[in-house]
């Protein structure tokens, strides 16, 4: 039988799937499991933009399109950037595809030479598929630690040692995957600073939860003087329209904008026809919809953050945006004897029926800082509340 290739061995993958693969297996069994796994707001999209697609269809949008997306969509896409960052952004600067993902590797592909040694730093705890990419692309990862003692961002000096002249990425992340940490605008002015002192250095702002921040408003680093030029900025439909599997994303860049065009070409095509409809509605119609959402978003946080501190062995920061929480779990794990966290992690599955996921599904262990686990509160009050109380007497019950 012939063999696969190294890299297809050793791809990576985001563990959130993998963990519902387990939930999905013990539910089929019989089990009741309260899920906190996934990254996914369990609101339907709004039927406006249902309705969209729907049109789209019953009027023949179901061919192929040009592979940056409908002029419509580019359009919407770039209205909607100009809006919210507070910058220009122009419809041919932006390329849409089948979600944020493919923009990642993409970019990656777009600024780095297979083999040549280019470095791409990255955060962490972090979005797994970062990691992933970066070496199935054959270029170098270099992690940037996230410190709870700084809410979950890096120390910008520690960012500069970071830099080499092989440096040739750098992934933002704000509002931030696990962590939900915000990087606020004196912080962004910062990397800004460091950055700007290299020629050949992009910048890749992942900024899917943009339309879930809690304090104050959000911030991209495209808006610092300087930094357009070399940000790629990145956003979806998913987490602020409730359009997951809708998979439509868009990104922003003027120069790197048609060899996005090529990869997507060379891939996927064009994202899905009716599918880019529906978010050129979802993008141009209000956005009560979506502020409703954030706002029992932020009802779930304080109930999510109060209900873990309230349990003995665990300390939850309070998260300025996404809809995850980050707690501490070190003493809780010390507690019930659990080595470390993804050890707690599945004994919380398969003991009390609650599916989180563990830090070591989001990078290496950051020295000194412990064990954390990540909680997704895109689920009820009454879950979030069942969860808590199950991980309590869990808790309880196994003290030693």
């Amino acid at each position: 039988m012939p063999d696969l290739s190294r890299r297809a061995r050793e791809l990576g993958t985001e563990n959130a799937f993998v963990v519902l693969g387990e939930v999905s297996k013990l539910q089929a069994e019989g089990k009741q499991i309260l899920s906190f796994c996934i990254g996914q707001p369990d609101f339907v999209t709004p039927e406006h933009i249902s309705m969209a697609g729907i049109r789209a269809i019953a009027e023949g949008h179901h061919g192929y399109t040009p592979s940056p997306g409908i002029p419509e969509l580019r359009e919407a896409a770039a209205r909607f950037f100009s809006r919210t960052r507070r910058i220009e952004v122009q419809p041919e600067d932006v390329v849409c595809g089948s979600g944020g993902k493919p923009f990642i590797g993409y970019t990656i592909l777009s600024v780095t030479d297979h083999g040549a040694g280019h470095e791409v730093i990255y955060p962490n705890p972090g979005f797994p598929i970062y990691q992933s990419q970066i070496t199935a692309c054959g270029a170098v990862p270099v992690p940037l630690d996230l410190r709870e003692s700084r809410d979950f961002t890096f120390d910008p000096d520690e960012l500069a040692s970071k830099i080499t002249d092989r440096t040739r990425l750098l992934f933002l992340c704000s509002p931030h995957n696990p962590t939900g940490s915000i990087m606020t605008r004196e912080q962004l002015e910062q990397v800004a600073e460091i950055v700007s002192r290299y020629d050949n250095l992009w910048v890749y702002s992942d900024e899917v939860y943009s339309g879930l921040v809690y304090d104050g408003e959000f911030e991209s680093i495209a808006a610092v003087r300087g930094m357009q030029e070399r940000t790629i900025i990145a956003d979806t439909a998913s987490k602020t329209y409730a359009m997951t599997g809708w998979r439509v994303g868009y990104a922003a860049n003027r120069k790197l904008a048609p060899s996005f065009t090529r990869w997507v070409t060379n891939t996927d095509s064009c994202p899905a026809h009716p599918n880019q409809w529906a978010a050129v509605e979802a993008l141009n119609a209000s956005q009560a919809p979506s502020d409703r959402m954030r706002d029992v978003f932020l009802q779930r946080r304080g109930r999510i953050v109060d209900g873990l501190n309230a349990i003995e062995g665990i300390t939850c920061r309070t998260p300025g945006g996404a809809f995850y929480v980050w707690p501490n779990v070190t003493e809780a794990c010390r507690m019930v004897g659990a080595a470390n966290s993804e050890e707690l992690r599945k004994r919380l599955l398969y003991e009390t029926g609650v599916a989180v996921l563990a830090d070591a599904h989001f990078g290496t262990p950051v020295e000194g800082d412990g064990d954390h686990l990540r909680f997704s509160y895109a689920s009820s009050l009454e879950a979030i509340d069942e969860g808590l109380q199950r991980i309590s007497d869990f808790i309880n019950k196994n003290k030693k």
